[in-house]
């Protein structure tokens, strides 16, 4: 029997507020293995244009996203919530291999399973280059930025 992830469905606010703070701070540790666990064996993802299945494929798709993505360094709002699901807003920025800095704006669309883990997730990401002066996310989100809300730009 599989271990809770707690909070679990049905999500009030407050709870849904949990889920998405502990998505970002899961996600901001680029650890692939740690995120993954948030996720059900056989969970379903499709990120932009790439569709995955099950932990292994999610690992290995964390794995070359953060070796690509430098620096990366995320923030997601509450958009929604009903029962089992969850809608969140993002944005984060990364470095790439020549040193450009990119900001990626984005919508995911999550399902969870009785014990708080998440068995699909759908992603949609625009990336937008931006000057290194205009980076406004450097890092995990400090405790008192926490429930602060992400500009729309």
């Amino acid at each position: 029997m599989p271990e809770d992830r707690p909070p679990c469905p049905p999500f009030d606010r407050d709870a849904a507020l949990l889920k998405v703070q502990a998505a970002e701070d899961a996600w901001n540790t680029r650890d692939p293995e740690r995120v993954a666990l948030a996720y059900t064996p056989d969970s379903v993802w499709r990120n932009r244009d790439v569709f995955l299945e099950g932990r292994e494929e999610i690992v290995a798709f964390l794995t070359r996203k953060w070796e690509r993505e430098r620096d990366y360094a995320l923030r997601k709002s509450l958009w929604a919530y009903d029962g089992d699901r969850i809608a969140v807003r993002f944005q984060y920025e990364w470095r790439d291999a020549e040193g450009r800095w990119w900001r990626a704006y984005g919508n995911e669309l999550w399902e969870f399973d009785e014990h708080g883990l998440m068995r699909r997730r759908e992603a949609s990401i625009n990336d937008m280059p931006i000057a290194e002066a205009d980076r406004r996310i450097r890092g995990p989100r400090r405790a008192h930025e926490r429930g602060i809300d992400i500009p729309l730009r």
